[in-house]
């Protein structure tokens, strides 16, 4: 075959192909339930107590970063759940909180950082109650929630 052949071969092959692709049906975005923000937000929890309780303060402010983020999703995608006001629960309960421990890592204060965490867990509890999930009770991690990172402050 001549190069000029071979040229239209592949080229009729791409027209074909993006043909093809305009004819699929749009895929839907996955929005993730729930249940799963607040599973994401236990887990950030988890590591923002041994981040901050190791003094890695820069993992902390991370781990709270993440947090807010995951609530923030939460609220946006979920401002109901089970009839239950999610978004205006959120923002009531846990916006202060969440600025109490902020302000513990800013401040490298490591006193601070256990009673305003211990203080957003309550509101988390407080959130869950009023939800009527009184079964779900956070307290203080006894164990990280994985194993393959370190926790300490790094050495850069």
């Amino acid at each position: 075959m001549t190069k000029r052949v071979v040229l239209v071969v592949v080229l009729a092959l791409a027209a074909a192909t993006v043909v093809a692709a305009g004819e699929q049906p749009a895929i839907e975005s996955y929005i993730p339930g729930f249940g799963e923000f607040m599973s994401a937000t236990q887990v950030r929890h988890s590591k923002l107590w041994f981040a901050g309780t190791a003094e890695n303060w820069a993992l902390a402010e991370h781990e709270l970063e993440e947090i807010k983020e995951g609530l923030e999703d939460a609220a946006t995608l979920h401002p109901t759940h089970k009839d239950v006001p999610v978004a205006a629960m959120i923002k009531s309960k846990l916006d202060t909180p969440l600025a109490h421990v902020a302000k513990s890592i800013n401040a490298k204060d490591n006193g601070e950082f256990i009673r305003t965490f211990d203080e957003l867990t309550a509101a988390c509890n407080a959130c869950h109650k009023e939800a009527s999930y009184p079964f779900i009770k956070i307290k203080r991690p006894t164990a990280p929630p994985v194993t393959n990172q370190e926790f300490g402050p790094s050495n850069n």
